[in-house]
């Protein structure tokens, strides 16, 4: 295909309630939206860094400049048969992956459109039903976190994720444990923590979570490894996989032995499915994550993680778990079972009037841009 243009768009979103984690809290919800064009033909992507460099060193205003004056403008106006030639011209740019996706991802889509075949299939996914998670942010007590853990564990939800944080974890724990002895929780500290909290990290050792997901510094491969050496809790790495080098290291010395997979941080959907084949040939089971995206990009993730190894329940959630109306149409919605399905259409796209209303900078980019 020919990417004719893109159009760009910085876009907030207000949250119901704020997200709370080891590295801040986030109102709203800071994402970029790109629609490619190719003739006659258009499609849209979706990548949410958040408004400030704090899960990972990229934000929303550094995706839709890089997207909108470098990186738009060097790919705009040639032919791409497959994402990997996408990818490869794009490889001139260092890291960024977050911006990468915003735009590789829209190839994907954009050839689901062309060819009328939904993108699951075109990812090498199986039309099935896809299991969703249920995942709680720092409460404001322990009540309203075991009032909504009750709600979860009622409606069937398979696993339970809990953010952590100094502060807010073992004592948490141990309360939420012994209310809930026979459900599945993971923890995920967002690299709050370091080596030197392994007293903590022994602590809960016992108290049979799935796994710990990104204990330490997103760019620590080696402490990780360690940590996981010193504890039988098995480690989960989000923020530490941003590309193939990485996550073909971490597997290498045994840093971890659960990956997530999120088709933003990781740099497109290419990316995301090598890492799934290198995780599957490893042992490594897989299971995607979200951002707090829209309907789509959270339909994206849903697509992904039709792909065998993902086994273990995603970071999936309904349009209305954060949003009172979502900038994309339709909501994504659960199934009976606390299941998504892929789509065997065309995935949402953002309503004309919340986009306008949404929209903080738009910008197009031709190859006049250049």
């Amino acid at each position: 295909m020919r990417i004719d243009r893109l159009d760009v768009y910085y876009v907030v979103m207000p949250l119901i309630y704020p997200w709370r984690t080891a590295y801040g809290e986030d109102a709203d919800i800071h994402s970029v939206l790109v629609k490619l064009t190719s003739g006659e033909h258009e499609a849209w992507s979706e990548s949410t860094p958040f408004f400030a460099p704090t899960y990972l060193n990229e934000s929303a205003g550094s995706v839709f400049y890089h997207v909108s004056e470098v990186m738009g403008p060097w790919v705009v106006g040639r032919e791409y048969d497959t994402a990997a030639e996408l990818d490869q011209r794009l490889a001139i740019f260092k890291g960024n992956s977050f911006a990468k996706a915003a735009v590789e991802i829209g190839w994907w889509t954009l050839q689901s459109r062309i060819t009328g075949t939904p993108l699951h299939r075109l990812l090498g996914g199986q039309t099935r039903d896809v299991a969703a998670g249920a995942d709680f942010g720092i409460q404001d007590s322990y009540d309203m976190l075991l009032g909504n853990i009750q709600k979860a564990v009622d409606a069937g939800f398979p696993r339970i994720k809990l953010k952590a944080a100094p502060g807010w974890d073992l004592e948490m724990l141990q309360i939420v444990t012994s209310t809930f002895p026979d459900t599945t929780f993971h923890i995920d500290c967002n690299s709050g923590y370091t080596l030197d909290d392994l007293p903590f990290f022994k602590a809960i050792d016992g108290m049979g979570l799935a796994f710990i997901e990104q204990p330490l510094a997103y760019n620590d491969l080696l402490d990780h490894a360690e940590l996981a050496r010193q504890i039988g809790t098995p480690i989960c790495l989000d923020e530490s996989i941003v590309d193939l080098r990485t996550a073909e290291q971490a597997l290498r010395i045994g840093a971890c032995r659960y990956i997530n997979i999120k088709p933003g941080r990781i740099g497109g959907l290419t990316n995301a499915l090598a890492v799934h084949d290198m995780a599957r040939d490893a042992g490594v089971p897989v299971w995607v994550g979200g951002m707090l995206e829209s309907a789509l990009g959270g339909s994206i993730c849903v697509e992904l993680a039709t792909l065998e190894n993902f086994t273990y329940p995603g970071d999936l959630f309904p349009s209305s778990r954060f949003y009172r109306r979502d900038l994309s149409q339709p909501p994504l919605e659960l199934a009976e079972g606390c299941v998504f399905k892929p789509s065997t259409g065309d995935l949402p796209t953002p309503d004309v009037e919340l986009l306008a209303a949404q929209t903080l900078r738009w910008k197009t980019v031709t190859p006049d841009s250049r």
